[in-house]
């Protein structure tokens, strides 16, 4: 599947509203991209960002964490939906993962983001 970068803030900013998958090298945040009246090709292909932080590292190791994950993201374009964004927060562990161990970790994610578990009874009695 074709998959569009996310560019402006405002894409960044809904999808940190979303539904947060944490992992060791990533945190995935994921939202349903809102139907529109600017519905175009774009609405066909999932739109992938990437980020990490200052606090991370120097450029050069922001940099490789980012090439790391959209090397990932390529491996697994299969499993993300059309109608979603994702915006993956690079963690500086993700430079020390082996390769197929983030790929893993980012199928496993995207799985789950895709079917949370259901919420859990907190044990307390409803008000009637």
């Amino acid at each position: 599947m074709a998959l569009r970068r996310l560019k402006t803030r405002a894409e960044f900013l809904r999808a940190a509203r979303g539904t947060k998958v944490a992992r060791r090298g990533f945190v995935l945040q994921t939202v349903r991209r809102p139907r529109g009246a600017d519905e175009d090709v774009t609405a066909e292909r999932a739109g992938v960002g990437f980020t990490v932080t200052k606090k991370t590292g120097n450029a050069p190791e922001r940099n490789r964490i980012k090439r790391r994950l959209r090397a990932a993201v390529a491996a697994c374009a299969d499993r993300f939906e059309a109608s979603n964004d994702y915006v993956l927060v690079g963690r500086r562990a993700c430079l020390d993962e082996p390769f197929a161990a983030l790929v893993g970790d980012l199928q496993a994610s995207l799985d789950r983001a895709h079917n949370p578990r259901p919420e859990r009874p907190s044990g307390r009695k409803e008000k009637p």
